[in-house]
């Protein structure tokens, strides 16, 4: 069995509330690994964003190790977290966080020019992803010309780009209608099971949670049993 792109030990989170510190996670144990899925389900305020944080290194825990690519990133600074998540990280979120002076052919080749690629590989290679996301006749729209559902597949294009070991996403379907929310998760999907990503997403929605392989339940910073 491959090992895990990213484990959680005994991960804790406290912020300071009131004078008082709240516990927000309280000793969750998760690890993904290579090609698997995963949703993060549980009420608001149960430590999903918390968590989504913590997993992406843009959150430090209180107590407990973070391993990533097996390696104890505790010692990490910021700019060796910042290098992670340049290359290993894909972040799909509702509210798409798109560019909006960009087309969509340029959000979406962003990733490969932050690492360095050269301009024309990259946007050749988003193109190639927007095209088979359905969206051959939007590469030289902005944001503002698209609608909901094509933002969001500019940025599942945006996400996947430099091949990333590992996709988070955050309520990737909850800004958008039922029937647009649909076409989505099924891009999604096929996306993800062509690049073989590992992929975990925080959902309120059954109906994404049900499409992924594993599912944990989070309740008052704990992972249910």
């Amino acid at each position: 069995m491959s090992a895990p792109i990213l484990e959680l030990s005994g991960i804790s989170k406290d912020f300071a509330s009131g004078g008082e510190s709240l516990r927000v996670l309280d000793g969750v144990e998760l690890s993904i690994r290579p090609g698997e899925t995963l949703a993060v389900t549980g009420p608001s305020g149960s430590g999903k964003s918390t968590l989504l944080g913590i997993m992406a290194g843009l959150e430090r825990p209180s107590l407990g190790l973070v391993r990533r690519d097996g390696e104890d990133a505790s010692t990490w600074d910021e700019d060796r977290l910042a290098g992670w998540r340049r290359r290993r990280l894909g972040f799909v979120f509702q509210s798409f966080r798109l560019v909006p002076t960009l087309t969509a052919l340029e959000n979406a080749a962003m990733p490969l020019e932050l690492l360095g690629a050269d301009p024309a590989e990259a946007e050749e290679k988003a193109a190639g992803l927007l095209r088979a996301l359905g969206l051959e006749g939007r590469l030289d729209h902005r944001p503002s010309a698209l609608s909901g559902g094509e933002q969001q597949r500019v940025a599942l294009a945006r996400a996947y780009a430099h091949a990333p070991a590992l996709i988070l996403a955050d309520e990737p379907t909850g800004s958008l209608d039922r029937a647009t929310a649909e076409k989505v998760l099924a891009a999604l999907l096929e996306l993800n099971a062509r690049s073989g990503t590992a992929l975990a997403v925080v959902t309120h929605d059954p109906t994404v949670a049900a499409a992924l392989g594993r599912s944990v339940r989070l309740e008052r910073g704990r992972i249910a049993p």
